[in-house]
């Protein structure tokens, strides 16, 4: 394959990978915008608090999605250290959700329905920049090439020195 078609197909595999990241994380907006205003229409939560606690809903949606559907195609051998990585890359995207949710609301004191809303998505938005980054360079890790996995095979097989062959003396010469 030509080196220009090489970059457009790895080009149109970020495209398809991005439109499924897209899909999940939209549904996963619809996730916790959902629980947001639900939590702050019917409990006395503090805004921000119940904007964190629909954060927490909508990143264990999001994990079903993105391991199953977006990233299915992924290394699955290592699923602790894949789900220790994708919380802690998730607590982070919140912090930075959340943030911009606590600066509009107690620096700002812009915390009507509709400014909690807004302020809310445009967390969401930057903290989706940092999550995508992360999840496919740290969590969601590529598998090699097949050809990578057969260059690797190859050079243990050269690299590996025979053992040592013990030759004795024939009996029968003595």
């Amino acid at each position: 394959m030509s080196e220009r078609g090489a970059l457009r197909a790895r080009l149109e595999l970020l495209a398809r990978e991005i439109a499924k990241f897209g899909v999940v994380g939209a549904v996963g907006l619809v996730v916790n915008i959902a629980v947001s205003n639900l939590l702050w229409r019917y409990t006395d939560l503090p805004t921000v608090r119940a904007g964190l606690l629909a954060t927490f809903v909508a990143i264990l949606f999001n994990y079903v999605g993105f391991r199953y559907w977006t990233y299915r195609d992924r290394d699955k051998t290592g699923r602790t250290r894949e789900l220790t990585l994708f919380l802690l890359f998730s607590a982070v995207g919140a912090v930075i959700e959340t943030g911009v949710l606590y600066v509009a609301t107690y620096g700002f004191g812009w915390d009507t329905p509709v400014q909690s809303n807004v302020f809310k998505i445009v967390g969401i938005g930057v903290a989706t920049l940092f999550r995508f980054w992360s999840y496919r360079t740290w969590v969601f890790k590529t598998l090699p090439a097949p050809s990578e996995v057969v260059a690797d095979k190859e050079a243990l097989v050269t690299t590996v020195p025979a053992p040592p062959v013990r030759v004795e003396a024939d009996p029968a010469r003595r």
